[in-house]
């Protein structure tokens, strides 16, 4: 018994193949990186959640129109191998690994064109999200999240009347029942730049999953039709909102952590405490940017409910007026000269019966 593998099967296979055996080297090291730093753990999710969201989108992947952009995806795939080959000679993690996003959304666009593109956007934005990005700019973003974090642990504990004293991202304080001051570094883990990346990823997969059907409104047609609908700018507010989040969130568990340390010693600040801590950040985190969803839904549905009531008041109104101008058309229409037919009379019966 023969099995015939349908012939758009060869074609991703063969495109699979050609993708491994470039990027081998490059998704080597991008896992070992998932797997060691735990700045981008979160990595280690991101090709089954891509997996998920294109299996559960394949009946539109398959019916969209295939229309093939060979231009710009020829051009997409050279971009894409240079900035490999930029990367490999400079020795840059980053161009190699942006370099396989860049030549995934080429190869889309190659062979079935911009209706597919723009259905993959987001697997590919996630892929992007999950690479690790350069170490110079890391720093840039990690040590003034440290400073913040530091200065709001340290306004929060003078709320509290502790004395307390800063430098820099060291926090110096004196524990109750203690005759020198201890010292709490805000060290980079505790930055808030995990949780902000881990909650960005979150943010556009809860974004994406809950993205409402009903697109409903005026003005959503056109190319760019989409930038007025009610699920763009939702989704938008979603992924922006897990910035600040993710901030304050990170600077109410530093603070947390030294107001407990004044009472209880900064042995708080290490172990299953700082563990556990971590992992309230992130519920909290990920509660509060369900709540924005919820409460845009239901701002949504309000307006939407007010543009249903419009639309189905104006119906009713139209044909009232089709109604009185046809009566009045027809109380106006003229006799015609000449007509066998005898004109129209109006009988009103009385309460009796009787016809007057």
């Amino acid at each position: 018994m023969s099995v015939t593998v349908p012939r758009y099967f060869w074609k991703p296979l063969l495109l699979t193949a050609a993708l491994a055996f470039v990027y081998a080297a490059v998704l080597i090291k991008l896992g070992d990186q998932w797997w060691t730093d735990e700045n981008y753990s979160h990595g280690l999710l991101i090709p089954f959640i891509i997996g998920y969201i294109l299996w559960s989108e394949r009946e539109r992947f398959i019916n969209a129109t295939k229309q093939p952009a060979l231009l710009w995806g020829a051009a997409a795939v050279v971009c894409a191998l240079f900035t490999l080959w930029a990367g490999t000679a400079g020795a840059e993690l980053f161009l190699q690994r942006m370099s396989l996003v860049l030549m995934l959304g080429g190869i889309i666009l190659y062979f079935w064109g911009w209706r597919v593109l723009r259905l993959a956007l987001i697997p590919l934005a996630l892929l992007a999200l999950a690479i690790p990005i350069p170490a110079i700019v890391f720093n840039k973003i990690a040590f003034p999240l440290q400073l913040f974090a530091s200065r709001c642990a340290v306004w929060a504990m003078r709320l509290f009347d502790i004395p307390v004293l800063r430098e820099g991202n060291v926090i110096e304080l004196l524990p109750l029942n203690s005759m020198t001051t201890k010292k709490l570094e805000v060290v980079e883990a505790c930055s808030g730049i995990r949780s902000l990346m881990t909650l960005m990823t979150l943010a556009v997969v809860y974004a994406y999953f809950t993205h409402p059907d009903d697109q409903s409104g005026g003005g959503t047609k056109g190319r760019f039709g989409w930038l007025k609908s009610y699920g763009f700018w939702r989704s938008t507010i979603i992924v922006l909102a897990a910035v600040p989040i993710a901030i304050i969130t990170n600077a109410a568990r530093v603070s947390g952590t030294g107001i407990l340390s004044r009472y209880y010693g900064t042995e708080v600040a290490d172990g299953f405490f700082h563990s556990f801590s971590g992992w309230v950040v992130y519920i909290v985190a990920f509660l509060l940017l369900f709540a924005l969803g919820w409460l845009l839904d239901l701002v949504g549905k309000k307006k939407r409910g007010k543009a249903h009531s419009a639309t189905r008041g104006a119906p009713k109104l139209d044909d009232a007026r089709d109604e009185e101008a046809t009566l009045i058309g027809a109380a106006r229409e003229p006799l015609t000269l000449g007509s066998n037919n005898p004109p129209a009379t109006m009988s009103v019966r009385k309460a009796d019966g009787s016809a007057q």
